[in-house]
């Protein structure tokens, strides 16, 4: 009957949008529409349908079964039938899950083995709380919290093993720990260990230990639990090792099954060939012209007769498309006077196939008519890794009717033997057959499976051709022997009688590279700018690699360059030197040497040193050295550019190896110079000789002094003498010219102050402050060592003040604490007293005449008229100066003492740093003290109150004079 597009009862609508629904949208059913549904469908109007499309998610894009009874004019749609794989990770995220697994050990995994002998006897709660504690500690997306000053760590956590009873210690005889610590070293000097391919662990001592699909925190408990292993902490580390060589190989071609089928049905609204069998089920649609105008969409009833209304029915059922459409057209044109059809395939109909054997999901499946082999086998999830590839059967009524070879489709392209499947047909996959394995340098290498007899020239072929770098003629096939031994078989591959070697099931067959040397090729490296391998010729000279000083980098060192040769036949290592700038400007000359195949040439910058380049090529001069042959190397030390050790050159002389060393140095004395020659004597015993070198000679080409050298001559430039660094002093504050000065070696602080013009008008010559390096680097050791002493006092006190509870042990301990605070932070200053008046005009060589450092500073205030007061005051305050007013009226200026204050020990420290202290002088009693201008009053901590430490006054003492000594520099 004709079929037009009229609007359709709406009342059909939700029950084919719920069947269609089911059909399109279920990922787990291999179903298509029907063709009662697809006619329903096709009765609605266009936005209707596009409304269904739209609710179903496809948008008239995807290869949806509302798509399938499109007339064959519409653009066609090929929607994709395979996705990629969801990773496991990936499903966990979607599922909310972690994503982070921990790996589990497998067959072929490395593990490390750690043992650590237990001390104590834990329970297994204890130990699992210990390791949490570790993991936390050492995971690094664990953010520890900042460190609270004064918080002892953990005081106010809640330790997780609280309430537990404490651990007991495991007492073990000298005997059992020696033996518990051998077993130990043997099985860690073991390491690792490689798990077999079942993922067993085999331990000499403990025998098989199955670990494979347990986690490391699993598998370290189940070793725990070996009787063997129960004295021991164990842990277990997976490394993750990749695989090389054989192991890495993987079965060629199973990768094509990697990706998973969007659909069950493949895409329909393709092109229908003209070989297609025509079933029940099919819908062929005929376009009428002409006298008669229609459209005929004709289903193929179970009978394989369509009902033509004009023609009745019609027995298509078995023939071929292209049959098909020839009869129909024919009939109507004979039939229909006047009138042409167009016959196309409509909607196609669904098939029942097998799906076999080693595939990922056998069953029946469901597939469009126009499915061959493959898409079966996508839609079956693929082939297993234990299946055939090359042998895939199609068995239809019981019989097989052909064979794929999927390596014709992966490596040739090759779909002929992909046929198409009939309702019924069973796909099956067999075992995999024979496989070999290829590494080496080819293309693709991989495990084949063999398909009858496969020469090795044929498996190369398989593999994609041998790679530029391979050498043919060295592969060799790794084989079982028929009395079960592995053997190594050699084969030449460049040959034809060897390419036809037959390979066997588990023959590896493995082609290596070509040597990584290059051959007939001279090598240039260093201070250059083009750097590398380059042809050698015969009668190659060294200009002819570098053939003028533009090749070289600017700061190249000409006059020193370096080639390693490589003797016949033996390979020794040979090195000597060239003088590249005699070699440019003299070509024709001996300096100008040839150069051998596989010569390194390196040319030296002058900054840099020798070492990266000298010292590798002396550590192979040694290794080939003996006792009849030993290492030819020539030292130079001293005041030269490069010191160091160089390869002695037959004929060298001391201009040679002062040429390797970079030219003397400008501090070089141009006297004398000291050889040292060692000699043996009888192989007994080992003499020096000394010989004086006269370098000036030797650097104006006297061939006397040019004496030659000898293995292991060590060479010594001496040093100007008085040579050295330029010292300087520093004068600051109240001089006519301050600034930094020059000294020559004994000039005295007398002579500089002429140099700086004298004080000014407005010094304060008392005050001055003199400070000298190697002072400050004392006062700080002296500190140190304080500092040092002072804690074990304070940690003695701080024992003493948990024992005892009365308020003098805790004073003692705070009191202590703030001493080794304050002294930790105490910076040395160096300061020197003097006498800054009487060194002026100090008589030469007098004691007051103060010979001068390098580094030395002195700073002259100015006038100052106050008197400062500070330690244990009331408040530490400075004082405008009063001649009338004595020590202990400034004291009370202050405040007065502090209940710590040690009255007794109140000392004055002068402007200039000199200490006056109360020793029992009539004029010091009664605080009548001298007291003067810029000077300062100090008044201890009374630590004789407290425990008795008695360098703890010494040490108030130190931080008080530090500190007028640090405000004294920081003044100016």
């Amino acid at each position: 009957m004709v079929r037009n597009r009229t609007t359709g009862p709406l009342s059909g609508l939700a029950l084919l949008l719920a069947v269609c629904g089911s059909t399109l949208l279920s990922p787990v059913h291999a179903q298509v529409p029907s063709a009662e549904q697809m006619e329903m469908f096709q009765t609605l109007p266009p936005d209707q349908q596009q409304a269904i499309l739209e609710s179903l998610g496809t948008n008239g894009t995807g290869a949806s079964g509302a798509q399938r009874g499109v007339r064959s004019d519409r653009q066609l749609s090929f929607p994709r039938t395979v996705v990629p794989r969801v990773r496991a990770d990936d499903q966990l995220l979607q599922d909310g899950l972690q994503s982070e697994r921990e790996p589990r050990l497998k067959g072929e995994d490395t593990i490390l083995l750690s043992l650590e002998l237990r001390e104590f006897e834990r329970s297994f709660e204890q130990e699992r709380i210990e390791r949490e504690r570790k993991d936390r500690e050492f995971d690094p997306r664990v953010v520890s919290q900042p460190a609270i000053p004064g918080r002892v760590p953990g005081a106010n956590e809640t330790d997780a093993s609280a309430g537990q009873s404490p651990r007991k210690a495991i007492v073990r005889s000298e005997y059992d720990i020696r033996r518990l610590e051998d077993f130990r070293d043997r099985v860690m000097r073991r390491n690792p260990y490689k798990l077999d391919k079942w993922g067993i662990l085999n331990v000499a001592e403990l025998g098989p230990v199955p670990l494979g699909g347990l986690t490391v925190e699993e598998a370290r408990q189940r070793l725990s639990a070996e009787p063997t292993l129960k004295d021991f902490h164990i842990d277990v580390l997976r490394l993750p090792l990749r695989p090389v060589g054989a192991e890495s190989l993987k079965p060629f071609g199973y990768d094509l099954f990697a990706g998973l089928t969007s659909t069950f049905a493949p895409a329909t609204d393709v092109p229908v060939p003209s070989e297609y069998v025509v079933g029940p089920g099919d819908n062929i649609e005929v376009q009428l012209t002409g006298n008669i105008k229609g459209r005929y969409s004709l289903v193929v009833g179970r009978d394989g007769r369509v009902n033509f209304p004009e023609l009745g029915p019609i027995a298509v059922g078995g023939m071929r498309f292209e049959e098909v459409r020839a009869m129909l057209e024919s009939r109507v044109q004979e039939q229909m006077v006047g009138t042409q059809a167009n016959v196309a395939i409509g909607e196609l109909r669904s098939i029942r196939v097998f799906v076999l054997g080693d595939v990922e999901t056998p069953g029946s499946y469901t597939v469009s008519g126009l499915s061959t082999i493959t898409n079966a086998l996508f839609v079956s999830g693929g082939v297993k890794k234990i299946g055939s590839l090359r042998n895939i059967e199609l068995k239809r009524n019981g019989a097989t009717v052909t064979r794929l070879d999927l390596y014709d489709l992966l490596l040739k392209g090759d779909t002929r033997a992909d046929a198409r499947l009939l309702p019924g047909d069973v796909i099956f996959i067999p075992p995999v057959g024979a496989t070999v394995g290829l590494s080496g340098d080819v293309r693709r290498p991989a495990i084949y499976e063999l398909r009858g007899e496969t020469s090795a020239a044929e498996l190369v072929g398989l593999g994609g051709g041998l790679t530029p770098q391979a050498d043919a003629k060295l592969a060799t096939i790794e084989r079982v022997s028929d009395d079960r031994q592995r053997v190594i078989i050699d084969i030449d591959l460049s040959k034809q009688s060897t390419r036809t070697v037959v390979m066997r099931g588990g023959d590896v067959l493995r082609v290596p590279s070509i040597r990584p040397v290059l051959e007939e090729s001279v090598a240039l490296g260093g201070y250059v700018y083009r750097p590398g391998e380059f042809q050698y010729r015969a009668g190659m000279r060294l200009t002819d690699l570098i053939p003028s000083v533009d090749e070289l980098k600017p700061n190249a060192d000409q006059r020193y360059v370096l080639i390693r040769r490589e003797l016949p036949p033996d390979r020794k290592i040979s090195v000597f030197s060239a003088d590249l700038a005699r070699a440019i400007g003299a070509p024709n000359s001996a300096a100008n040497f040839e150069l051998a195949p596989r010569d390194r040439v390196y040319v030296f910058d002058l900054e840099s040193g020798r070492d990266p380049v000298v010292a590798p090529l002396m550590r192979e001069l040694r290794l080939q050295s003996n006792l009849d042959e030993p290492t030819r190397e020539v030292s130079v030390a001293g005041r030269i550019k490069i010191p160091g050790t160089y390869p002695y050159e037959p004929g060298m002389r001391v201009a040679d190896l002062l040429r390797a060393g970079g030219t003397l140095d400008e501090s070089a004395y141009g006297g004398q110079a000291e050889l040292t020659r060692y000699s043996v004597t009888n192989g007994q015993a080992r003499e020096a000789e000394l010989i004086e070198i006269d370098l000036r000679r030797v650097v104006e080409g006297d061939p006397v002094a040019n004496i030659a050298l000898q293995p292991f001559d060590f060479l010594v430039i001496k040093e100007v003498p008085l040579w050295g660094a330029q010292e300087e002093v520093e004068i600051m504050g109240e001089v006519k010219f301050p600034g930094r000065y020059p000294i020559h070696r004994g000039e005295t602080l007398r002579s500089v102050m002429q140099r700086a013009g004298g004080v000014t008008d407005l010094a304060f010559v008392p005050g001055s402050v003199f400070t000298r390096v190697e002072l400050r680097e004392r006062e700080r050791k002296q500190i140190e060592t304080l500092a040092n002493r002072m804690q074990s006092d304070v940690a003695q006190v701080s024992l003493q003040a948990a024992q005892e509870t009365g308020k003098d042990a805790g004073q003692a301990l705070a009191v202590g604490q703030s001493l080794l605070t304050d002294l930790r932070n105490a910076k040395p200053v160096g300061r020197l007293v003097i006498d800054l008046e009487q060194s002026m005009v100090a008589v030469p060589s007098s004691e007051q005449d103060i010979v001068l450092k390098d580094g030395d500073r002195l700073l002259v205030p100015r006038i100052t008229q106050e008197v400062t007061v500070i330690g244990e005051v009331q408040s530490t305050t400075s004082h405008l100066y009063n001649p009338a007013i004595g020590r202990d009226e400034y004291v009370q200026m202050s405040g007065g003492l502090t209940a710590r204050a040690d009255e007794d020990r109140i000392y004055v420290v002068r402007a200039d740093g000199s200490v006056v202290v109360n020793q029992g002088n009539a004029w010091f009693s009664g605080g009548r003290v001298d007291i003067r201008p810029g000077d300062t009053i100090v008044v201890p901590l009374d630590t004789e109150r407290m425990r008795p430490l008695p360098f703890w006054t010494a040490v108030t003492t130190i931080i008080y004079n530090l500190a007028i000594s640090v405000a004294a520099v920081n003044s100016f």
